[in-house]
């Protein structure tokens, strides 16, 4: 890709679970080259832009138009010619065939997936996951791996569900939540491990489920995603500890997973309505 852009997508820097990257928003140009098939699978949101677009592969042509609820699909190993009339905003989801079959493997018994081009599709719900998911990329916090992870497994989804081989999988019977033992089990680890990274598998190893069925499960126990659940957790040793030690709003945010003070105010400010420095002020 970048021997035929100008500027290239600048990948963010953390590798997610199955070799999973993303990029940031960025200007795309306008192309008229051939592209050769890449390893993994591109998945392109379009943020931004109305120009023409089209995509010749094996003798078939795929012709549309860049907009907002629109997204591009290229599967694995795809070349062709690329006509794009001018600038559009995108941003990438550069997924391994491995990530996508495990993801299949949960809904379609182990039957093999394979993706279907897409070209500037509309799909509101594929284009709103990548553009959670572009923000994600821009803020580049490890305290929002939970709900990364989570956006790319349901993005993945609907990839298989409505754009590939395995189009029209009838959606599965949600199972039962999770039992309060289990639930109580999921929220002691958390605590013993605010300050670092905690990824879905580990979670979900807990407890002895799939990903998939661990955030179904979770969800219909407490009524929140396991990454809203941590951020409670997070955000109660913060209250404690602006409460009751002299540590400074830095130390405080470390030590409960956020890399940066003004990251944990955000996000202190988000669920409490005020600042960390003025809640502690008025203890």
């Amino acid at each position: 890709m970048a021997r035929i852009l100008d500027a290239p997508p600048v990948l963010a820097p953390e590798i997610l679970r199955g070799d999973t990257r993303l990029t940031q928003r960025w200007v795309h140009g306008g192309l008229y080259n051939y592209m050769r098939g890449m390893t993994g699978h591109v998945v392109v949101g379009c943020h931004s832009g109305e120009e023409e677009i089209s995509w010749r592969v094996e003798r078939k042509r795929f012709a549309s138009r860049t907009q907002r609820r629109a997204f591009t699909l290229i599967p694995e190993g795809h070349d062709g010619h690329w006509e794009i009339g001018g600038q559009v905003v995108v941003s990438h989801v550069y997924l391994t065939q491995e990530h996508l079959q495990a993801c299949a493997d949960e809904v379609a018994a182990g039957k093999a997936v394979e993706l279907l081009v897409r070209v500037a599709f509309e799909d509101s719900a594929a284009a709103g996951l990548l553009e959670i998911l572009s923000d994600e990329a821009a803020r580049d916090s490890s305290s929002s791996r939970l709900f990364v992870e989570q956006a790319i497994d349901l993005l993945c989804l609907r990839l298989i569900r409505g754009h590939s081989s395995l189009d029209a999988l009838p959606t599965p019977t949600p199972r039962h939540g999770l039992a309060d033992w289990q639930v109580r089990k999921v929220t002691a680890f958390m605590r013993d491990n605010l300050e670092r990274q905690i990824g879905l598998d580990e979670l979900a190893g807990l407890v002895r489920l799939s990903r998939f069925h661990f955030c179904t499960a979770f969800r219909r126990a407490t009524g929140h995603s396991p990454h809203q659940w941590l951020t409670r957790q997070r955000i109660a040793r913060a209250r404690d500890l602006l409460v009751n030690s002299e540590l400074s709003i830095t130390e405080i945010a470390l030590s409960v997973g956020y890399e940066t003070p003004s990251a944990f105010t955000a996000r202190f400010r988000n669920a409490m309505g005020i600042t960390p420095s003025t809640f502690r002020r008025s203890m």
